[in-house]
């Protein structure tokens, strides 16, 4: 009797275990029912195929030195109904007056409608005229570049020009360069093998491509006899101490590679024959090669003066007059009582009077008395002022770091673009 008690009340306990095993098999049962369902309701979409790329027809071209773009569009048989929507789309943005060479891409769909015309007149003047939303709309896109603050230096072997391009720079940067240094170092005169120089100078890049220099930091030129240093500061530049490189005279009054003649007391003159004292630097160059005044002045005379053939004679302070001697012709404006400014065109090279061939004979005087313009030495300009003392020596001593460095340099600055470069 209590046997089959006890094991009714053990039958009766393992009810809820039962019941809840039942419950969880039913759940199980209905997620995997929906799981199936679910799955074959669910379509998958199809694949797209991919759209093949517009087909575009591309025409490129150039434009002549002495020709216009309007004929070289025509010259590709592009219809004038096209060039003549080219060329007044981007008459705002370009002078075709004056194009000197550029390149262009023609571009259309099958259909020959265009859909984009793009104009390089140089690496960082790009122009364009792209059918929109709207209708067609012109351009002058916006180029990126890349600054590059680098240190440039080399060794005189014959010339500054030859010793420049031996290290793959160009003419502009030579004569930046020599501009900077005219007050300090004749470059017919000083030059020897040997001298050599340093440039910290901003270059400026459109990807791998080569633009143009930008401002020249730091200049230095050091020969046997000394070091000569030159620091930008406020757009003018200034010696290690802050006195301004800039004097009343310049060295020369032009620049080129050689001096035919250099002064002297008595030399064979070349058409006249004998032992003729000769006061002045005959500078040999090609001519109309321009002549400028050494500094500030008054013309006192223009005019034909015998075997100096067409000449120009300035007043300067100081009791100082320079000769200009030989010209093909003069400067815009030249004439007797004209206010004159350092570096102002005065004249043109020529052979005019007697003369072997094209040169500028330049003369300096000093209260009458002729003087050597190879060792006069003049006055300086203005030093930099006490309150700009101490950022100029901050602003030197950091690219006198990287000129006195032997180690090469370059650094990498922020980038700008072609409408930041237009204001360099």
């Amino acid at each position: 009797m209590m046997d089959r008690l006890r094991l009714r009340l053990r039958m009766e306990g393992n009810k809820p275990w039962r019941k809840l095993a039942v419950s969880a098999i039913f759940f199980i049962l209905v997620i995997s029912l929906f799981y199936i369902l679910l799955s074959k309701s669910t379509v998958t979409p199809p694949e797209l195929e991919p759209q093949p790329e517009p087909q575009l027809n591309v025409i490129e071209g150039s434009v002549k030195k002495k020709g216009t773009l309007y004929e070289s569009l025509v010259q590709k048989k592009i219809p004038i109904r096209w060039i003549e929507l080219i060329v007044s789309g981007l008459k705002p943005y370009v002078d075709f007056n004056k194009i000197k060479g550029g390149t262009y891409r023609f571009i259309t769909d099958m259909g020959g409608e265009l859909v984009k015309f793009l104009f390089e007149k140089s690496p960082t003047e790009i122009y364009e005229v792209e059918k929109g939303p709207q209708g067609y709309v012109a351009q002058k896109k916006e180029v990126p570049l890349e600054r590059y603050l680098v240190k440039v230096a080399g060794e005189i072997r014959l010339s500054l020009f030859e010793a420049m391009d031996a290290i793959g720079e160009e003419d502009q940067l030579t004569i930046s360069f020599a501009e900077i240094l005219a007050w300090e170092i004749d470059f017919y005169k000083d030059v020897r093998k040997g001298d050599r120089f340093q440039v910290v100078v901003e270059k400026i890049y459109k990807g791998d491509q080569f633009v143009q220099y930008g401002p020249i930091y730091a200049v230095e030129y050091q020969s046997e006899e000394k070091v000569i240093r030159g620091i930008r500061f406020h757009e003018d530049y200034y010696d290690e101490n802050g006195d301004s490189l800039k004097k009343t005279f310049l060295k020369a009054p032009l620049q080129f590679n050689r001096i035919s003649s250099r002064f002297s007391q008595a030399r064979k003159h070349p058409i006249l024959g004998g032992l003729r004292p000769h006061y002045g630097i005959d500078y040999a160059a090609p001519p109309g090669t321009p002549v400028w005044a050494v500094a500030d002045g008054t013309v006192i005379s223009t005019g034909w003066s015998g075997g100096f053939g067409k000449q120009v004679i300035v007043h300067h302070m100081n009791g100082y007059k320079t000769y200009y001697n030989h010209l093909s012709r003069y400067g815009p404006g030249i004439r007797k009582g004209v206010r004159v400014r350092q570096k102002q065109i005065i004249g043109y090279v020529g052979s005019t009077g007697l003369s072997t061939g094209p040169h500028l004979d330049y003369r300096i005087t000093k209260d009458g008395r002729f003087r050597n313009p190879l060792k006069e030495v003049f006055p300086t300009c203005y030093p930099i002022g006490k309150e700009d003392i101490e950022a100029f020596q901050k602003s030197g001593d950091e690219v006198i770091a990287i000129m006195t460095d032997t180690a090469p340099y370059r650094k990498r600055l922020e980038d700008i673009t072609s409408e930041t470069l237009e204001r360099y």
